[in-house]
């Protein structure tokens, strides 16, 4: 068993927040929440994720996404043994749902509001990913600017699902990525809606928790390579997070052998490039280590070591997803198995529990 003195240091590269709804409405401005604030009491301003999610039944582990607040999240650090965490939105897995442009904008001004208010002014192990107005991408660059730049945010979180109907390596969202770059900011990619992937009446719940998750980064990172937006935006960088690594195998895999076969004719340069006998493989791998593409891992995957054989350990960020069906116990096992994987050097240990979380969110330690 590894010791505390051999332990590399530990940032979570993925917690979440459960959101307070009633003090987030405080925020919102008072022509969204009603003639008075009993209106809206004990109502999300979040759409459903999807109909999965509740029109089943199903339990969790015991404490799964509770409240834990400022107080049980520095508790949880502490147990664990981890530096720092980044947080993400859960009641906001679902943004990309939202139809109404206006509420969107304002929705998203409030969230980050109280987010700032509530973790990151309260201790500076707290860093935070915000929402932005993807509905609205001309209001979300806006957003994404005043994040950064005013709250101090390591950037924003985009829905993999639920985006306008478009995938986002789309035309539209470019501009947000132009902006990223701009910031020097990172943006991640969150999974958790799974409705629109061909399992919409699928039961139980659990291939639709274990499958939508990868689908929805499958479909984004395949928007994202082959629209050339790491060629378009050289200084983006963004993460893929909460669907383990063996999706990008797949993916490398997958998307050479296809691109190879289905030769794209591109007459006005609109698509990924490749360098003189590269493959999308090698596109991908290149981007990996010039530091643009970032995957969340947790300690217990089966394909991690592979996955490092095959694209190196710079992409990959270890995340504890709590308090999504996680508490102390059940991440401090996946960081011991992490920590003992004989497929993993201690570099590369190093890289995904503190050096690739750096490097991603540019965290100043």
């Amino acid at each position: 068993m590894t010791t505390s003195a051999e332990r590399p240091r530990v940032i979570d590269g993925d917690g979440h927040v459960m959101e307070d709804i009633a003090a987030i409405w405080k925020y919102m401005a008072q022509e969204y929440v009603g003639r008075s604030f009993s209106d809206i009491r004990g109502k999300s301003p979040f759409p459903p994720i999807d109909h999965l999610h509740s029109a089943n039944r199903h339990f969790a582990p015991r404490g799964a996404f509770a409240n834990v607040g400022t107080d049980g999240w520095e508790a949880f650090l502490d147990d664990v043994g981890i530096d720092s965490t980044v947080l993400y939105t859960s009641a906001g897995l679902s943004f990309g749902k939202i139809v109404s442009r206006d509420w969107a904008i304002e929705l998203a001004r409030a969230y980050n509001n109280w987010m700032h208010d509530t973790y990151l002014s309260k201790n500076r192990r707290f860093r935070a990913m915000g929402l932005i107005p993807l509905q609205e991408p001309k209001e979300a660059v806006v957003e994404l600017r005043r994040i950064v730049s005013e709250l101090g945010m390591c950037g924003a979180m985009l829905p993999s699902t639920g985006a306008t109907n478009s995938h986002l390596g789309a035309e539209q969202f470019w501009p947000i990525y132009e902006e990223a770059e701009r910031l020097g900011c990172a943006i991640g990619i969150h999974g958790g809606a799974h409705q629109g992937m061909l399992m919409d009446d699928m039961s139980p719940y659990a291939p639709v928790n274990a499958l939508g998750h990868p689908i929805g980064q499958m479909v984004s990172f395949a928007g994202i390579i082959f629209n050339g937006i790491f060629d378009k935006f050289p200084g983006v960088r963004i993460g893929f997070l909460e669907a383990g690594c063996g999706w990008l195998l797949t993916c490398v895999e997958r998307f050479a052998r296809s691109w190879a076969s289905h030769v794209q004719y591109d007459p006005r340069d609109r698509f990924l490039k490749l360098k003189a006998e590269e493959t999308v493989r090698d596109y991908i791998v290149r981007h990996i280590e010039e530091g643009r593409i970032f995957v969340g891992v947790e300690g217990n995957e089966l394909t991690l070591g592979e996955a490092v054989r095959q694209v190196g350990n710079k992409p990959f960020i270890f995340s504890s997803d709590y308090p999504h069906e996680v508490d102390a116990g059940t991440c401090k096992a996946e960081l011991e198995e992490l920590r003992e994987n004989p497929a993993l050097t201690r570099e590369d240990k190093e890289a995904i529990l503190l050096n690739n979380s750096v490097r991603f969110y540019k965290l100043g330690l």
